[in-house]
Formats: C-alpha cells, structure tokens, sequence
C-alpha cells in the first residue's frame, strides 16, 4: 500500500551543511564548490532515475541564463549567504507511490515541486531515486532541494517568506511557518491522492496522525539510518532490536487493554493513556507558541523535531533512504 511520508529539513552552514553537496549527491553529479574548493563526486550513482530544476512559473519567458546548470546555481546560492551559520537549502523528502508509473510518479513530483516554487519564488532541484538492491524495493523516493532565496532574472533576490520571521510573515498576511508547514503536508496527501485517482490505484494516503484518523492501533516503529545500515551489513543492531522490542511491548500492552476493557472506553487512569494526553496537551501548546511567537526565525532544529513530531509514522521504513546523512 501507498504510504505518507514528508520530511523538511534546512542545510546550514552552522551544522556543516553544503549547498553544493547536498546538490550532487542527491542528483549523482561532480560538483566543485567555487566557495571552499572542495570537489563533491557522485556520478557513479546509478540509482538516480531523474533530476531537473524548476523556476516559479512567471520566470517561464525571462532570460535565468545564469542558472546555466545545477552547479552554477548551488554555487550562486553558497555565495549569497556571508553569515558562518546561514540556511543555504532546504529539503522536502517525500516518498513515491510504488504502485504508480514511473511516469506517473514524475508527474506527480513536478507538479508538487511547481507548486512549491510558485508558492515562495524559489528554485526547486528535483532528483528521484529509485529503490537501492540492499533496500525496500518499494522504497521510490524524491528529493526536493530548494534555495533559501528568491529566484530573478538578475540573480538571488530576498530571502523567501519560509526564511523570514513570523513577524515579518504576519505582516505580510501570511500566518506562521508552523501554519505552513501543516499545509505543505496536507497539500502533498492532496495531489498524490489525485494522482492515484487519476490513475485508477485504489490506494490512498493520509496526512494526519493515526488518532486524527480515529486509527486505535501502535504507530509502526522507524528505524534509525544508522540502525538500518548496521542490519544491512549482516550486523545486530542493539537500538533496532530495542525499538522493535518496545513497540511490542505496546502492541501487547494494548491488546491486553482491550480484552480488560473490551469496547467501552478506556481507563481514564491507564498510564498509556495519560501520557498520550500528555503528550498531546504538550503539542497543543508548543503550537500555541509558535503561532504567536513574533521573534526571530525558528531554529532549525525546532523545525525539524516539530515536522517530526507531526509525521505520520505509519509505516517502518526498513528500506529507507540514506541521503539524509550529511
């Protein structure tokens, strides 16, 4: 089955993130980095099934002839940052419906990237990988770097909306980035759902928790990167097996719930069930500030931890991706 998968992360400099790394080993690409001098070989990837860049439609008749390729326009993103720590990129990581085309999941890909660079004015590189011999072979993927800054004829422009703060944002009418990050989710269940159905699959995937959905079962664990690799080369992973040992301890947990209680509703006092509550009333207020907060940009890592807590973990992705690793 299809399942919900979206990740958004930002590239920094302050966490030894690249620009014009993350651009060629996503795309399986040599790349020399005009900023540092450092050459990034990929092009030995054979699992690289397509790459593109994509403008914000309203540029489709003016001259970017300085975004001649992928590596002019990394590089160019590199140097318009001077600050130590600046954001240079930004990663939407979504997985593909296997049981879609090729064809059809590139469709769905470009019309999910155009959306995002008509939306905030930056550039999009896609790259679509495809399942690795040693991974899930259902696990197609693809990768979305975007730039920090606005795209224009004459160069980089402003830093986009997604890079201002909340300040600035609600000055603009645009509500917080918390906001937007929900809405990018719900906006990629939305047009893959489309594309299922436009292309007879039956399958559909849901942006939301497993409790928005009224699902009462254990989320399925995922397994760390580091984890999985260690298990790939023939190894015992003592963090795998602690990750799926506890999540059967839920599930048995759970089962043992149901038959003490049967279908009424359950012991308001069950410690599950407290800190599920916890859990929740936490996330309700980490959102009421973020809402409101008119300080700085959030830091990164909050974001990420947020998109996190906020992803649907329906699904342990034994073949999952290693392009995350930076």
């Amino acid at each position: 089955m299809a399942i919900y998968y979206l990740n958004i992360k930002t590239l920094g400099r302050g966490a030894g993130g690249s620009a014009t790394y993350a651009a060629a080993y996503r795309a399986g690409e040599r790349i020399v980095d005009a900023r540092t001098g450092h050459t990034f070989d990929y092009s030995k990837r054979t699992d690289v099934m397509h790459k593109q860049l994509i403008l914000p439609s309203k540029l489709a008749t003016a001259d970017m002839s300085w975004i001649r390729n992928r590596a002019a326009l990394w590089n160019a993103a590199e140097q318009a940052e001077l600050r130590k720590n600046a954001r240079v990129a930004r990663e939407y990581l979504v997985a593909l419906p296997h049981e879609m085309t090729p064809a059809q999941r590139l469709n769905l890909v470009q019309n999910f990237s155009q959306d995002l660079a008509d939306r905030h004015g930056f550039a999009v590189d896609v790259a679509i990988h495809a399942p690795r011999p040693y991974n899930d072979p259902r696990n197609f993927h693809a990768h979305l770097l975007t730039t920090t800054r606005e795209v224009l004829p004459s160069g980089f422009g402003a830093k986009t909306d997604l890079d201002v703060a909340d300040s600035e944002r609600h000055a603009r009418g645009l509500g917080s980035w918390f906001n937007e990050l929900l809405a990018v989710r719900e906006r990629w269940a939305n047009l893959t759902n489309a594309a299922l159905r436009l292309n007879n699959v039956e399958a559909r995937i849901d942006h939301r928790s497993l409790e928005e959905q009224g699902i009462d079962r254990e989320p399925l664990p995922r397994i760390p990167v580091g984890a999985r690799r260690s298990e790939e080369r023939g190894e015992r992973s003592d963090v795998a097996d602690a990750i799926r040992a506890a999540y059967r301890a839920r599930v048995a947990a759970r089962l043992e719930r149901g038959a003490k209680e049967g279908p009424v509703v359950r012991d308001s006092n069950d410690l599950e069930d407290i800190r599920r509550r916890a859990r929740q009333s936490w996330l309700q207020v980490r959102r009421a500030q973020l809402e409101h907060s008119s300080a700085a940009i959030p830091d990164p890592a909050q974001v990420d931890e947020l998109a996190a807590l906020q992803q649907d973990r329906t699904h342990e992705r034994t073949g999952g991706d290693d392009d995350l690793a930076m």
